[in-house]
């Protein structure tokens, strides 16, 4: 578009791009605005502005694989920005756009972020003569979201179990979906707010044939970790 680009020598790259793209936009030819963001983003991956566009065309043009992959990348360079409330939104997008998505990284991020005090905390001896377990792992090589996550997208009906020094919990699952939790005394959601703080230790899991009380409801597992995280630092400032 060389008429836009003799108007604008002296506007930014990235403003050169926002640009072309609304006028595609503008001419009803949304394909060509994507192209054109996403050949912008090969110069400047960390532009906030491009990406955002990029999702917002994206989500309105129904390509919700790639409105989840901008959404995960807006995600990270928000939570550089230590812009934890945006980066939850756009993880929380991202899932909706895309259930098969893996977030767990991003929300090891912002519990990392949030609560720094947080360390990983010593190896856990990993049960290896329950051959009737689901699932079973070291929690400081794989993060409870992860678990949680293949839980979630298998849709299984169990009991995650956390051990470690100093520490006991469960997590109970109805079809993927967390219902409830227990450590130490506490049960339901103040149980669970002391769960998502273990970083260490070990995890197996074991299924069940009969689905658990619901006592913790949250419209997605997602949400419950994001706002339980989001909670956790309030409390602590």
């Amino acid at each position: 578009m060389a008429n836009i680009e003799s108007k604008t020598e002296y506007v930014s790259e990235e403003e050169a791009a926002l640009l072309d793209a609304d006028l595609f936009i503008k001419y009803k030819v949304p394909e060509k605005a994507i192209r054109c963001l996403r050949a912008a983003l090969e110069h400047n991956p960390g532009s906030i502005r491009i990406r955002e566009r990029l999702r917002e065309i994206s989500t309105t043009q129904k390509q919700l694989e790639e409105a989840a992959r901008q959404c995960l990348a807006l995600a990270r360079l928000y939570i550089e920005r230590e812009d934890l409330d945006r980066a939850h939104d756009r993880l929380l997008e991202s899932k909706r756009f895309d259930p098969r998505i893996n977030i767990a990284a991003g929300l090891e991020a912002i519990r990392q972020a949030r609560r720094p005090d947080l360390k990983p905390a010593p190896t856990g001896d990993v049960p290896t003569d329950r051959p009737n377990l689901t699932l079973a792992g070291d929690l400081s090589a794989i993060s409870v979201f992860d678990t949680i996550q293949v839980i979630e997208n298998a849709k299984l009906t169990g009991t995650l179990s956390l051990s470690g020094k100093g520490h006991q919990a469960r997590l109970m699952f109805n079809v993927g979906r967390i219902v409830d939790a227990s450590a130490g005394n506490l049960t339901g959601d103040l149980a669970f707010r002391k769960l998502v703080e273990i970083t260490g230790g070990s995890f197996e899991f074991q299924r069940s044939q009969r689905e658990f009380p619901i006592k913790i409801t949250a419209s997605s597992n997602t949400n419950l970790i994001l706002d339980t995280l989001r909670r956790l630092d309030e409390d602590k400032q």
